[in-house]
């Protein structure tokens, strides 16, 4: 998935590592969770595919830039992939997992866990509400408005998902309470 991505952002202009992950972290990050070598890693292997393509810049007095741009092969498995019947709602919430079990631990402890998931989701909010500011600056950027529409989609898709894991925290305190 973490592939696609990044086809994803090289489909809206060239990038070298280094901008590719700034990009993610200002976006892709708030739904995708990649660390840096794991972008570098999956460039080698995306140019490997001949799915993008690397020039090499030289600059003076710093290491030599690496630019990637996608590739038509590139492009024609970004819109096969964007085109799969698969949806990806794979259902591995390492959450659920956990609360599964709780019935091992004291009322209290869980009730400070719930108490931290409605904290985490909180936070996450409050991180995405910057979002808007990065989806004008990236749009500007790509000069591609009309793509801004899913960009915001998405945001809201985990604003929504966050309220949503607030509310059901609050509930499950609430139910524990009343124990």
């Amino acid at each position: 998935m973490l592939k696609h991505g990044i086809l994803g952002l090289l489909n809206y202009q060239d990038m070298t590592g280094y901008e590719i992950m700034e990009v993610f972290r200002d976006s892709l990050n708030y739904f995708w969770d990649a660390k840096t070598s794991q972008i570098y890693r999956e460039l080698q292997g995306l140019e490997q595919k001949k799915w993008v393509s690397k020039t090499i810049v030289p600059q003076h007095g710093k290491p030599d830039k690496n630019v990637y741009a996608i590739t038509t092969t590139g492009q024609t498995e970004l819109l096969r992939w964007l085109g799969d019947e698969d949806l990806g709602l794979r259902i591995k919430t390492p959450i659920l997992m956990k609360v599964f079990f709780m019935g091992e631990r004291s009322v209290e402890d869980n009730i400070h866990y719930f108490e931290s998931v409605i904290k985490s989701c909180e936070v996450f909010l409050k991180g995405l509400e910057s979002v808007p500011q990065y989806i004008d600056t990236y749009s500007d950027i790509i000069q591609q408005k009309g793509k801004t529409l899913y960009w915001q989609m998405t945001a809201e898709y985990g604003r929504q998902s966050m309220q949503m894991q607030i509310k059901w925290a609050q509930d499950c305190i609430r139910r524990l309470e009343g124990k």
